[in-house]
């Protein structure tokens, strides 16, 4: 039983942790400590220390003995790699899309509706703006009809949450593009032109996540 709440409350501070990084309550470039961590969580130093070598393992954080554990910084390299990344899978995805016509409506549908809800959020509250935005994009890859792709894609939603979250706090004005481009994206989906699809795709991602230089 006491090995079952050890397990339990260092998954609770992982959870707890990991979250504060994706939504940049715990910044990038931030140092903080086990002591701090395990106040805030109400949980002996132990299970933080297991949550944070998990962290660690996964790319979040760097420890350093008797110092604490400094969050890592988005990379513009990071931010290169995950934009070249969903350009690929979601240009795919597209192109499939747009070879089978029918599946074009049911696509448009449902990115009308995820549109509609994200001009009723509240950009302030920018936990559920990036999650809407995450959730676009992922209905773009899913309707692929390539599952193993899908699922990838998937796994860097929490990268793409923790970029888009940085991107709205750096500017306001962010919010407003991510709205605008979303529209042209879907336009360009409903037009069956996954060529123009492409083209705003990266624009889109370059600029909001602030990369000069990216090719488009």
């Amino acid at each position: 039983m006491l090995h079952t709440s050890a397990e339990s409350a260092a998954e609770r501070v992982y959870a707890e942790v990991k979250e504060q990084i994706l939504t940049n309550s715990i910044a990038g470039g931030e140092l903080i400590s086990e002591g701090e961590i395990a106040a805030r969580c109400s949980v002996s130093r132990t299970p933080v220390r297991e949550a944070f070598l998990r962290l660690e393992a996964e790319g979040w954080m760097r420890l350093y003995p008797k110092k604490g554990a400094l969050i890592v910084p988005i990379g513009q390299r990071e931010k290169r790699d995950v934009v070249d990344a969903r350009r690929l899978l979601e240009g795919h995805a597209v192109r499939s899309v747009t070879s089978r016509p029918g599946a074009v409506p049911e696509l448009v549908a449902q990115l009308r509706e995820n549109l509609e809800a994200h001009r009723h959020a509240d950009p302030s509250d920018v936990v559920e703006f990036s999650r809407l935005d995450a959730e676009f994009h992922q209905l773009i890859a899913a309707a692929g009809d390539n599952p193993i792709l899908a699922d990838f894609y998937v796994t860097l939603g929490e990268r793409h949450r923790r970029m888009t979250i940085a991107s709205v706090h750096r500017d306001a004005a962010v919010a407003t593009r991510i709205l605008d481009d979303h529209l042209e994206l879907l336009d360009a989906i409903e037009a069956v032109d996954a060529d123009r699809f492409e083209e705003l795709l990266a624009g889109h991602l370059a600029g909001v996540h602030d990369l000069p230089g990216a090719s488009a």
